[in-house]
């Protein structure tokens, strides 16, 4: 019944209810404590420092220390940290789902469910309750209206491959971008290698971050890219002449999970961080700002398509993590970069 009683406190964390019997606050109370939690992340840096900042003016005694980088550099920094025996990261989240199988199987994360994740969609949990998804994009196409006539826009991942678009595409690195990783695995699935070959020949303009193509693409540098859909609808509501592609094959979504490490430096911050980050008004901040999420009491603004009427190309975490590599080594061999 105590263990009951203290959830029922974490969830009123999360929607703002302070009130709960003297014996329910041990985790709060011991947050204050410790003082601040750790959070890397993979959100764009506006998004999350805003994230942060709406937990901060909470006056709930912690603080949101935030260490933003590119989903792989986040796992390579936590894996050699780990490696060092040096943990710093409380709470940790990347776009490339096939991390969290990394880290569960190697018992880098502690068992916690946000609260209200019971109601999520299964495919926005963890069975075993050691992440859950936070946010999630369809990987997507997206041409410079200024560049490219409607008729002439591609509508199928194959027309990327018609010679009339030998550089003029812009496409992120797997090696930088989780975003990318999945992508690639769900495309990979539908297509092989030999699309990946043959887009090759095309000599796309390669970039780091999935956060690039849409610049690229807004500035008319390239008439063509491939990225995030969360990416292209930010730059198109900025008013930049940019168009979205559903193609018709279907589009892989990207998840991204965030999960507490069991070594966690300040464990009852991130319990508390947690539930904030799953909570209704931390998941309609990232909601405002063109992503998908687990929570359904948000609300989605009008021009921004359902997830339900997208199709989707299967990108599982447990392919994702066995091709995670395989797909790096093999992109650069064929791109040269």
């Amino acid at each position: 019944m105590r263990g009951l009683m203290i959830r029922l406190v974490v969830l009123g964390l999360a929607i703002g209810l302070w009130a709960s019997p003297v014996g329910a606050q041990s985790v709060l109370e011991l947050a204050k404590k410790e003082g601040k939690v750790v959070w890397y992340s993979s959100l764009g840096l506006s998004l999350a420092q805003k994230v942060c900042d709406v937990f901060n003016k909470k006056g709930l005694g912690v603080t949101c220390e935030l260490n933003r980088d590119g989903s792989e550099r986040i796992f390579q920094k936590v894996m050699q940290e780990a490696g060092a025996n040096l943990w710093i990261a409380d709470v940790v989240h990347t776009s490339d789902i096939s991390h969290f199988l990394d880290f569960k199987a190697k018992g880098m994360l502690a068992k916690y469910a946000p609260a209200g994740s019971e109601r999520f969609r299964p495919e926005f949990r963890d069975r075993d309750g050691f992440y859950a998804v936070l946010r999630g994009t369809p990987y997507v196409m997206a041409v410079n209206t200024q560049k490219v006539a409607k008729a002439e826009a591609p509508r199928r991942w194959k027309d990327l491959l018609d010679p009339k678009w030998k550089g003029k595409l812009v496409h992120a690195h797997p090696g930088y971008s989780g975003v990318v990783v999945t992508g690639m695995t769900g495309l990979l699935g539908a297509f092989g290698w030999d699309y990946y070959a043959a887009l090759a020949k095309n000599n796309p303009l390669v970039v780091q971050s999935a956060e690039d193509p849409p610049m690229k693409v807004s500035g008319g540098e390239a008439w063509v890219g491939v990225a995030g859909e969360y990416n292209f609808y930010r730059a198109a509501k900025k008013g930049n002449p940019i168009e979205i592609v559903f193609p018709e094959e279907g589009v892989p979504f990207v998840s991204s999970a965030n999960a507490i490490m069991a070594r966690a430096p300040h464990p009852n911050a991130a319990r508390v961080f947690t539930d904030f980050l799953f909570g209704k008004e931390a998941q309609q901040i990232l909601v405002d700002d063109g992503l998908y999420v687990p929570n359904e009491e948000v609300s989605y603004a009008k021009d921004k398509r359902p997830l339900k009427e997208i199709k989707l190309l299967p990108a599982e975490p447990e392919e994702v993590l066995k091709r995670n590599e395989e797909i790096k080594e093999k992109f650069r061999e064929l791109f040269g970069v």
